[in-house]
């Protein structure tokens, strides 16, 4: 094996640190600067109109309570490992955004919350944050499912007949999955994902799927209060059903976090154009989505990329002796 040298080490993980932030901001910068969608002057325009510190106070107050849910989702979910303060959980949360910005699915999400513990520990933090993730994404489907099926009773997207055969196809998809979960595929399976899944007190699984519903509920709904910022005058229910109808279709595409708001925005524009909406206030609000919940994120996730010390079985063993 190849030694390297501890100066060597240090410039290296400089170097990738520099990389991950630097990466970061010029996919920002170029998402925000190169749409020929964003029409500033109209968003100007408007905003002069309707601006309200209490509104955009309460706005941003959403964002900061939508990721503090997911820092308390961290937590709990840590804490089946070893305890964690919020502090530590909000520092692993937010590096891992950072670097997960540009990966596809936030893959790098993953290999960013792994990097705060021990080696040994890498497939547990792995596995506890796909539960994290997970349950977030369930919650997506299963609310976007009943959206679907209301926006679709008000505007006949598909027929009854194609609607049928797509439930069709997902619940044929769950019998063939649990009647072939013993079938193992390099050592995994669903019945020992499964057995895994419980080994997880169930105290943790209640706390996750609850601090998940009201995590969702909130981005949900500052969705929802974006339109009526932008003067869209719909009624409450086709306006939320149009909401979770986006984020259940966006959900199922594979995509890059840096892009969520390109993804979400093109599925925005295709259902607020039903029910008749102006195609740059669903672009304006679905980039503003992003900013609020990605990019400020991502800003202060990159001060604890930077501040980010690589720690050596020693400082391992010392933090296990303390707690």
């Amino acid at each position: 094996m190849i030694s390297i040298p501890h100066k060597t080490k240090q410039f290296l993980v400089v170097l990738i640190k520099l990389l991950i932030v630097g990466g970061a901001f010029y996919f920002i910068y170029n998402q925000l600067a190169n749409n020929d969608k964003l029409d500033w002057a109209q968003f100007l325009v408007l905003f002069k109109k309707n601006q309200s510190v209490a509104g955009i106070g309460f706005i941003l107050l959403l964002s900061v309570i939508n990721r503090y849910l997911e820092i308390l989702k961290w937590q709990n979910l840590v804490s089946y490992l070893k305890p964690i303060s919020v502090s530590e959980a909000t520092k692993q949360v937010l590096s891992a955004l950072t670097g997960g910005v540009f990966t596809p699915n936030a893959v790098g999400d993953y290999a960013g919350k792994a990097m705060f513990f021990d080696k040994s520990e890498t497939k547990t933090v792995v596995f506890l944050n796909l539960i994290c993730n997970g349950i977030q994404m369930v919650l997506t489907v299963i609310i976007g499912l009943f959206g679907l099926l209301y926006f679709n009773a008000q505007y006949h997207v598909i027929t009854t007949k194609t609607a049928a055969i797509l439930f069709g196809i997902l619940i044929l998809t769950f019998i063939i999955l649990f009647s072939i979960k013993k079938i193992t595929i390099k050592g995994y399976s669903i019945e020992k994902l499964i057995h895994k899944i419980n080994e997880i007190p169930k105290r943790i699984h209640q706390k996750n799927i609850f601090l998940g519903i009201f995590r969702y509920l909130v981005f949900s709904h500052q969705y929802y209060f974006l339109f009526l910022a932008f003067d869209v005058d719909l009624p409450y229910l086709t306006l939320i059903s149009a909401v979770t109808c986006v984020y259940f279709l966006a959900s199922s595409l594979p995509t890059f976090q840096f892009l969520d708001f390109a993804v979400k925005g093109s599925v925005a524009i295709y259902l607020f154009g039903i029910l008749g909406v102006n195609e740059w206030i669903v672009v304006f609000i679905s980039t503003l989505m992003w900013f609020l919940n990605v990019v400020l994120p991502v800003i202060i996730g990159s001060y604890y990329v930077l501040n980010f010390k690589v720690l050596t079985p020693a400082l391992y063993k010392k933090e296990g002796d303390e707690t």
